[in-house]
């Protein structure tokens, strides 16, 4: 038995079972590079599902987390610190709008913050109702899974005490027939990212936020996956022009280190009076180092052109293959379409040649690489997928 097998049959025997048996024990990681428990080596697509904004052991987040450890590790919300000020100030920066900053320590909860505020905003105004949409992600505690429109894992735990509307995604008429003077917040991603990396249509974000400012409803926009550099750009609602009243973030945030935020307009934001929300572990004084160092690295070394060219290398190798029927997203956080729902096998067969990605559904492979990927290690992850995609999808004839 190897190490791997070895580190499985302890991880089954002592880890509940929500997420099956993981098919590579990890060990370590360096730049776009990981691993594994026996020595073998993968080339990092994934990036921790769009969390591993500057790749592994990159020295700027080493040395941000490793200093402010060894000066100040925890305050809770009793205490302030320098870091949770910067960070928020830097965040509202980047928005560009004036506002508030929320932080908290992973997605789930920054939606939860979101729910919490619409619910404030619903009782002063007399309304009740939430707007979501299906197969839209939100997080999986009680709250967020209200809000999440995937059936599968939202319909176990229900009833969820909570009047929400589900409507199709990228329908504005949908959304206009949804949304009256009884909807207190509408919850959107500018792209849908566990349902296979889907984005909006042109229009439709800024359709949503007339929509719902003429019935005096919030616009919650959940940046969790789009957000920090996973669209070449901080906010992928900025190509719209447009100013929602609330925006969740996490994930890429903090280049692996667990940090979530809420952004809110300063009317929005008012909302959160003094005691009406915490957490004990919101704004650490790690986390909110990391994210900075994670900031202040894509800004240095100008990561979003670098993505947003290899986002249009990738489209010129792959979409040449007729077993590839498109590309969507933006920049390197992309759901590569395939002609048959065959996505689960490639991947397992990527595995196999040392090249971590996923399957979101049958026919869509998923990459969300680290920002810092070259245009060498991309090339590598397209000649693997293809030759992954030559054992499960075989032309005829072979490829070209």
């Amino acid at each position: 038995m190897t190490y791997s097998e070895q580190i499985k049959a302890r991880y089954a025997a002592s880890l509940m079972g929500n997420y099956g048996l993981p098919p590579v024990a990890l060990r370590e990681g360096e730049g776009r590079t990981v691993t594994d428990v026996d020595g073998n080596a993968y080339l990092d697509m994934i990036g921790g599902i769009a969390v591993s904004s500057l790749g592994h052991d990159h020295p700027a987040l080493v040395e941000a987390v490793s200093v402010q450890a060894a000066r100040l590790a925890h305050t809770s919300n009793l205490f302030l610190h320098e870091k949770e000020v910067e960070l928020a100030e830097k965040l509202l920066d980047l928005w560009g709008n004036p506002g508030k900053v929320f932080l908290c320590n992973s997605g789930t909860e920054a939606n939860e913050a979101a729910l919490k505020l619409a619910i404030l905003h619903g009782n002063a105004t007399g309304k009740s109702r939430i707007v979501a949409t299906e197969n839209g992600f939100h997080g999986r505690s009680l709250g967020a899974l209200s809000i999440t429109g995937k059936a599968a894992i939202r319909e176990p735990f229900e009833p969820l005490g909570r009047e929400v509307v589900f409507v199709p995604y990228g329908d504005l008429d949908a959304l206009k027939a949804a949304v009256d003077g009884t909807v207190a917040a509408v919850f959107l991603e500018p792209t849908q990212g566990e349902t296979g990396i889907v984005p909006a249509p042109a229009g439709y974000l800024a359709g949503a936020r007339a929509l719902t400012a003429e019935h005096d409803a919030l616009l919650v926009l959940d940046e969790i996956q789009s957000g920090f550099g996973r669209t070449g750009a901080w906010f992928a609602h900025h190509a719209e022009g447009i100013v929602p009243d609330v925006v969740t973030l996490a994930k890429g945030l903090g280049g692996g280190v667990p940090i979530g935020a809420v952004l809110a307009t300063d009317a929005t934001a008012a909302l959160f009076a003094k005691g009406v929300h915490g957490s004990t572990f919101g704004g650490n004084p790690i986390a909110c180092a990391a994210s900075l160092a994670v900031i202040d690295t894509i800004e240095r070394e100008h990561l979003f052109a670098n993505v947003l060219a290899l986002g249009e290398h990738l489209d010129a190798r792959l979409l040449a293959d007729p077993r590839v029927t498109e590309i969507r997203g933006q920049a390197l956080w992309r759901g590569i379409g395939l002609s048959e729902p065959v996505a689960g096998e490639a991947v397992a067969h990527l595995i196999g040649l040392g090249v971590l990605a996923n399957a979101p559904r049958p026919d869509t492979v998923r990459i969300a690489p680290p920002l810092t990927i070259t245009r060498a290690e991309l090339d590598a992850f397209c000649d693997k997928l293809l030759e992954a995609l030559d054992e499960v999808l075989p032309l005829p004839g072979g490829r070209p």
